[in-house]
């Protein structure tokens, strides 16, 4: 399970896969089972099927990092823990959880079926905790604690290096923090399972916002400049950008969709893109999210 308090990396390959005999079993199966899914491989050394499964079943747990873990039972030399499991052919795979055998199979499986049985497992034992990481690190960053929601979500990476949700927070956390240029990098490395996740287009949408904030006109001159002209869609444009800097975005969703009514071709089409901008970089159901989408198709489909 994760922990907040500490670093956290892989598990290392000792912890997770060991050699077990008929004196280590209640320990390494039965009562790690009460923590985490345990697989027992029993096999021998002159079975050549055992030769092509160990193998497979040490690389799925692996990767799996810390989900579930691997016992090897020679049978040769415990043949009283083999007798009890009534083990027939090997080799003969067992899955324990919460001190019970719960699945297994006998004989060599492709890979595909081996990563099915793995996942299987995994899913038993939830998430180890980091849906609770997760909660913990996005409420450090709601509250401003940017260094350890940073850690946080970093740690959740070594765990998970795919998940889409600690990907994106990580780069949020980033540029919260103004770091806009490590973010940038950091988001156009994401791993392309993930690139197109929504998580991680909501940081780039926030990135793309924050280096708009930074250049953004004074507000009171545009607002000045828009009430001279209502026709001034650049003027109008510039002070939705400058209302959202100083986080009004509300009145920034007001400003483009009023610009969208005008002319939606305006600028290629630019009013309804920073909207969509604006939407991704907040909470899907955020009331200006909810509220902005429902006005703009009002107007796409009069």
């Amino acid at each position: 399970m994760l922990g907040l308090g500490e670093k956290t990396g892989t598990p290392v390959a000792g912890d997770l896969i060991k050699d077990g005999t008929e004196a280590s079993f209640m320990a390494d199966v039965i009562e790690t089972s009460r923590e985490v899914p345990v697989i027992v491989d029993f096999w021998a050394t002159w079975c050549g099927p055992c030769k092509t499964l160990g193998p497979a079943l040490e690389a799925a747990v692996t990767a799996a990092k810390g989900k579930v873990k691997l016992v090897k039972i020679d049978v040769d030399k415990n043949q009283g823990i083999a007798g009890q499991m009534r083990i027939q052919s090997i080799p003969t795979v067992y899955a324990f959880w919460e001190g019970k055998p719960v699945d297994g199979f006998q004989g060599a499986l492709p890979g595909s079926e081996i990563k099915a049985f793995v996942d299987k497992l995994t899913g038993l034992a939830g998430d180890g905790g980091l849906a609770d990481a997760l909660a913990a690190a996005e409420e450090m960053l709601d509250q401003g604690a940017l260094a350890d929601a940073t850690e946080t979500f970093a740690a959740i990476l070594e765990e998970e290096p795919g998940n889409a949700v600690a990907y994106g927070g990580l780069a949020r956390a980033h540029v919260a923090a103004g770091n806009l240029d490590q973010a940038e990098v950091f988001l156009s490395a994401a791993p392309a399972a993930i690139a197109a996740a929504k998580e991680v287009e909501a940081a780039r949408a926030q990135l793309e916002l924050a280096r708009q904030a930074a250049n953004a006109g004074p507000e009171t001159e545009l607002r000045a400049a828009v009430e001279a002209d209502p026709a001034n869609h650049q003027a109008r444009f510039d002070l939705a950008v400058a209302l959202n800097a100083s986080g009004k975005v509300d009145e920034a969703v007001d400003q483009l969709l009023d610009l969208f009514r005008r002319d939606r071709e305006w600028n290629e089409g630019a009013a309804k893109a920073q909207l969509m901008i604006l939407f991704d970089a907040l909470k899907p159901q955020d009331p200006i999210v909810l509220k902005g989408r429902r006005r703009l198709s009002s107007m796409i489909f009069a």
